[in-house]
């Protein structure tokens, strides 16, 4: 495992592009080949107002009781003025309430079975400690929203037997569960009295704890018209910001600021495997479709087409569920881990980072036990290069996601693995090269050429010529100078 770590962390670090050594002729100067924009017509927009912290944010989920020192909130108000420097800048807090004893899987059970959602879990304190979490983040620019679970509850929630009509029954007129989540009830939103208490409790947080929002879990099974009556009352109490686990455009006419870019992750994955990178896939047996940089264009397209103008999907090479059933980022991306992460922060989108992502936390935490690994939060390689990803997203315009969002160019290339394209805002523009593909090769241009006149390779801070030769998962990130 050490020396595994070691290995990425070097890889990682070269492929930052910290020296200009394959950098050569400066680019000739000319348009654009191509504008990734709506090309269907009549694209709606979305109604949800965006708060305007929102705009240039960096989320970070915290698994408190696998990825925090202590493995509670107190755990956590010590370690914000590190996340800070980071510049993480929302903190979404996995399920905070008591979880469920009937039915419980592992020791410690999920946190997605609720037993109360008036309550918050003892194993992370108390809330009090929330609130003095939520106290502190604020006066440190930061921002915190809970992970709700709206969709289904545990087996032994104080509803069961206080409202048994708020769940869905079977046609033996038994409660179920979703999937195969044996440790959780389906509740029926067809019932107007659990729409009543559902609402209620996401209020509560927001006045109580003064909290920013909340991530929903599973939020495409929950009716959307139920997520578009609770927004406004929540925009009543304070400007929220919503994230939907789900790839589901409806979600964001006039409900959620932003949803999961699931399809973005699976093709991250699949081109990975076709250049012989993931090994989870291998280990798996699983055969992932033929995929390359192209293939991103693809599904860019089509998403400009479906979602509302104004929403915004949130990117991630890893989170909690992939980290725990598909493998770490590594085991999936392998040494293409940098390659997407750069492509995480400067796609349209929100990125995002996991609890130990920052240090290059090669581990996949356990879900229903105690994980006797926990990261070391020491500052390496890791921290430098997503430290150096996040200025970008706070001072470049054109990577901010707001209703003026910066549309992709992209330039063609002889070869295909060669993904290269400019995003330009207020005078601000960024300008990513990316080899994506396991092999050497050269980055020629089939039409017109982006000009890096100017810009900076942003970790390395020095003016650079575009690169005539990449080597495997190599990239660039140029930018206009960041103040």
């Amino acid at each position: 495992m050490k020396n595994l770590f070691l290995g990425l962390l070097s890889a990682l670090l070269v492929l930052t592009g910290a020296t200009a050594a394959s950098a050569a002729k400066p680019a000739k100067k000319g348009k654009a080949a191509t504008e990734v924009k709506k090309t269907c017509g009549g694209c709606d927009s979305t109604t949800v107002k965006h708060p305007d912290w929102l705009k240039n944010a960096v989320i970070y989920e915290v698994n408190l009781r696998q990825g925090i020192p202590g493995r509670n909130l107190k755990g956590l108000q010590a370690q914000l003025g590190r996340l800070k420097d980071l510049g993480a800048d929302v903190l979404w807090l996995m399920p905070m309430h008591p979880i469920s004893q009937v039915n419980r899987k592992g020791t410690l059970g999920s946190y997605y079975a609720v037993a109360d959602y008036l309550k918050i879990n003892p194993e992370f304190g108390t809330i009090d400690d929330l609130k003095a979490v939520v106290k502190e983040a604020h006066n440190k620019g930061m921002k915190v929203i809970l992970d709700e679970v709206c969709n289904h509850t545990g087996c032994d929630n104080v509803w069961v037997k206080k409202h048994p009509d708020f769940y869905a029954k079977n046609d033996k007129d038994e409660k179920y569960g979703p999937f195969d989540w044996t440790d959780t009830y389906q509740l029926d939103y067809s019932n107007p009295k659990l729409r009543k208490a559902m609402k209620e409790a996401l209020i509560y947080w927001v006045k109580e704890a003064d909290i920013d929002g909340y991530r929903c879990d599973v939020a495409g099974m929950v009716p959307t018209d139920f997520w578009d009556e609770v927004r406004p009352e929540l925009d009543k109490i304070k400007p929220v910001f919503m994230l939907a686990e789900a790839s589901k455009a409806d979600l964001t006419r006039n409900a959620f600021d932003a949803d999961y870019n699931w399809p973005m992750k699976d093709v991250f994955n699949a081109i990975a495997a076709t250049q012989g990178a993931n090994t989870y896939a291998v280990e798996k047996r699983q055969a992932l479709p033929y995929r390359n940089a192209l293939s991103i264009d693809t599904l860019l397209k089509k998403q400009h087409c479906e979602y509302p103008k104004g929403a915004f999907n949130m990117n991630m090479i890893t989170n909690h569920d992939l980290n725990s059933w598909e493998g770490t980022e590594f085991d999936r991306l392998g040494p293409a881990t940098g390659a997407f992460a750069v492509l995480s922060y400067t796609l349209p989108g929100l990125p995002m980072l996991y609890s130990g992502q920052e240090v290059g936390f090669n581990h996949p935490f356990e879900f229903f036990e105690l994980d006797s690994v926990q990261p070391n939060y020491k500052a390496n390689g890791f921290t430098t290069f997503y430290e150096v990803l996040n200025a970008l997203r706070h001072k470049n315009q054109a990577l901010w996601t707001d209703a003026n969002m910066a549309p992709m160019t992209r330039y063609a290339t002889a070869n295909p693995d060669v993904y290269v394209f400019t995003r330009e805002r207020n005078g601000q523009k960024v300008l990513v090269v990316a080899n994506l593909s396991g092999k050497v090769t050269r980055v020629e241009f089939t039409d017109k050429t982006p000009d890096p006149k100017g810009m900076v390779n942003i970790f390395n801070a020095t003016e650079e010529a575009l690169p005539e030769i990449l080597q495997p998962w190599e990239y660039r990130v140029l930018s206009t100078p960041l103040k």
